[in-house]
């Protein structure tokens, strides 16, 4: 009698796909240079910052590369990286949008959104969300989704504005950027894996 066949529940992401250190030092400085490397990468992206007259809020690259690292590494790297980028930033590491640093800025709660959103996309890569254009469009819309939940009301608070008055400052004018980030992703990452798959 043939037994089924028991389908995983988690499926690698595409930072498992990278050499492995034969020790256990270099396993724990590959792990660290995953988490670093995402950080920076999210900093990089930070200083790609036009600014949205009439708001707080500019639009910069670090949602995109922010819900990158959380797919490419994973839920426990991605949250670490993304923390990592958090933390640094609030205590003076200049590197969020355009240079700044600190945590009285009205926009801090986006970058609060990206620990969350990390958390969530790297846990819907482990189960091959980012395999597919449509799936991984899917986790890149839910990752903003969840970016704008902490952001938007966070931005309310800090403005002392009505929901719907943060909404039109830092929701609306950004919907079109977000649905460009979300194609290059959904073109990005699956192309990737089909290129890994070749090797």
């Amino acid at each position: 009698m043939a037994t089924a066949t028991a389908v995983p529940a988690t499926t690698p992401v595409l930072a498992d796909l990278l050499p492995r250190a034969a020790t256990r030092l270099g396993a724990q400085a590959r792990e660290l240079a995953l988490v670093g490397g995402g950080a920076a990468l999210t900093g990089l992206a930070a200083q790609l910052s036009v600014n949205v007259p009439g708001s707080p809020v500019p639009v910069t690259g670090q949602t995109f590369a922010a819900l990158l690292v959380g797919t490419a590494l994973g839920t426990r790297r991605g949250v670490a990286s993304l923390g990592l980028y958090l933390l640094a930033g609030m205590a003076g590491m200049p590197w969020f949008a355009a240079g700044s640093s600190g945590w009285a800025m009205p926009s801090l709660g986006y970058v609060l959104g990206f620990v969350l959103a990390a958390a969530l996309t790297g846990a819907l890569a482990r189960r091959g969300a980012d395999r597919s254009p449509l799936r991984t469009a899917v986790a890149m819309v839910l990752g903003n989704l969840t970016i704008y939940a902490v952001g938007v009301p966070y931005l309310a608070l800090a403005l002392h504005v009505p929901l719907a008055r943060a909404a039109e400052l830092g929701l609306y004018p950004y919907l079109v950027g977000d649905g460009l980030k979300v194609v290059l992703a959904t073109g990005a990452l699956p192309l990737a894996w089909k290129l890994l798959a070749r090797r």
